[in-house]
């Protein structure tokens, strides 16, 4: 039986003339741009940022929502502004830790066919909607002087190893990336020790990029103690 997921791989595999081809993906290349430029130009003045990700399921009433408004909070009143993926959980705790704090509170929202909904923590100037994920990620790492990570799922964890790649590769310089919660991070931070490094697929060396801390209070540190020797810039 067909079902909803199905449809991307029949519309792959569907009989298209050359000229379909061809005009479908200059449509698609202009639309890549114009979410490019809009993301420029809507951010283009922002003053530094720290961007948190972290999973879009979690819920008011829970203890990693409520840390990552102190976390957003803590960093607004150090003078930091935050973005997060503007949708629900971990990203409407972000903004509205931000928004306490009077601090710029900015959403990139992606258009999903689930799950996402621009939160209302949002700067109404400051909410940009893509419909390219890989988009949205440069503009989170043009504009972003730090990651935060809080607990989260395969979207968070794409965010986390793409930002250690840029990083790793000299793509871009390096930020400070602080991963929060002992409890959640630990096990994978003893599986890259235990299996990816004594096998050679990394060094050493490239976990000293990623901070483990267990509160709120650490997370805002690490961030601050990291610029309090450097001045602000943009990442590309």
């Amino acid at each position: 039986m067909a079902t909803r997921g199905n449809e991307p791989i029949k519309k792959a595999f569907k009989k298209k003339t050359w000229n379909e081809t061809r005009t479908n993906d200059a449509w698609a290349v202009f639309k890549i741009m114009g979410e490019f430029v809009n993301g420029f130009e809507q951010l283009s003045k922002i003053g530094p940022c720290v961007s948190i990700f972290g999973s879009a399921r979690l819920k008011e009433d829970n203890h990693w929502y409520q840390m990552a408004v102190d976390v957003a909070e803590g960093l607004g009143h150090k003078g930091y502004g935050v973005i997060s993926g503007g949708g629900p959980g971990i990203m409407e705790a972000a903004n509205r830790g931000a928004q306490k704090a009077g601090a710029p509170s900015v959403g990139l929202n992606i258009d999903l066919p689930f799950e996402q909904e621009p939160n209302c923590y949002i700067d109404p100037d400051k909410s940009i909607d893509f419909d390219y994920f890989f988009v949205r990620k440069v503009i989170f790492v043009k504009y972003s002087q730090g990651f935060i990570v809080m607990p989260g799922g395969f979207g968070t964890l794409d965010e986390l190893f793409e930002s250690i790649t840029l990083i790793q590769t000299s793509k871009i310089g390096r930020f400070p990336i602080v991963l929060v919660g002992k409890d959640y991070w630990s096990g994978l931070l003893d599986w890259i020790k235990s299996t990816m490094s004594p096998n050679g697929l990394i060094n050493d060396k490239d976990l000293d990029l990623i901070q483990l801390v267990d509160s709120a209070e650490e997370a805002v540190e690490a961030i601050d103690d990291f610029y309090s020797q450097y001045l602000f810039k943009p990442n590309f």
